[in-house]
């Protein structure tokens, strides 16, 4: 396999197919890089270079008990693309994945960048506060937490439902599309996962946005269950200077999976662009 070791002696593990243009991509909670299938399978046959890694405490990566912030997520993903050295390269990031490319330029810059996205991203901030009141409540994700203590394996089979918008009327229900989501996100640690809802839902990602100098595309669905549009999507387009926002009509928060061929032509559009 394919992996990189990290300062704190973590092995962080990523696929790297294909050649020219490299397309990184960060891929959201609780998954892994095979999340990003129909991407780096689309990409490839267009003739580019893509790298996926699983994130620490996720997929086939270390299962570290210490390391699962972002700051180390934002390192660990450096660390990926300055052991394969990569140039100009497009930094892809969907939910959670989202804040961490967004928080990699925030730490490292845009000195490997060309452009960026962010799908369905937590950024700026999922916390409701009395500075972002459009927020969800602490509540909501202590729910997370419980259910990744008690039971994530059902946990995971259940919140798969609203990911992929599988709980709205006349939605086509893909039994596979469920097992896959519960099957990388049995992959990971309960360790990492469970310290990984903090990442995802506590910090502000304001001042990396600040700092994003590249073209930046911001995709994100208007029926998004997971990670509101309103507080996320629309917001990180008002932050992210000369950012372009496309809302895909009707679309989930697992959009990359059941829309994969609007979301696949969309990034082709704006990475040749």
């Amino acid at each position: 396999m394919n992996t990189v070791t990290t300062k704190d002696g973590a092995h962080i593990f990523f696929k790297d197919w294909g050649s020219g243009k490299p397309i990184v991509f960060s891929h959201g909670w609780p998954l892994d890089a095979d999340a990003w299938d129909p991407q780096l399978l689309f990409f490839v046959q267009h003739g580019f270079r893509v790298i996926a890694h699983d994130r620490r405490g996720h997929g086939r990566s270390s299962q570290t008990p210490t390391g699962n912030n972002m700051d180390t997520y934002a390192d660990d993903l450096a660390a990926v693309i300055e052991h394969l050295d990569l140039k100009e390269a497009v930094l892809i990031g969907h939910s959670t994945g989202g804040g961490e490319v967004a928080h990699y330029i925030g730490r490292h810059g845009t000195k490997r960048v060309a452009k960026a996205v962010l799908i369905g991203a937590v950024p700026p901030l999922m916390l409701k506060t009395a500075a972002n009141p459009g927020g969800l409540p602490m509540d909501v994700f202590d729910g997370i937490r419980k259910g990744v203590a008690e039971n994530r394996s059902q946990f995971y089979k259940d919140l798969a439902v609203p990911f992929f918008g599988y709980n709205r009327q006349g939605a086509k229900v893909s039994q596979g599309t469920i097992d896959e989501f519960w099957r990388q996100g049995m992959r990971g640690g309960i360790v990492g996962q469970y310290a990984c809802i903090k990442e995802f839902s506590e910090v502000d990602y304001t001042p990396d946005l600040q700092k994003i100098d590249v073209p930046t595309l911001v995709l994100h669905g208007d029926d998004d269950q997971i990670v509101p549009i309103d507080a996320a999507g629309r917001m990180s387009a008002k932050i992210v200077k000369n950012a372009t926002l496309k809302v895909v009509a009707g679309a989930p928060h697992g959009m990359c999976a059941t829309h994969a061929d609007k979301i696949n032509a969309d990034l082709l559009e704006f990475i040749k662009g």
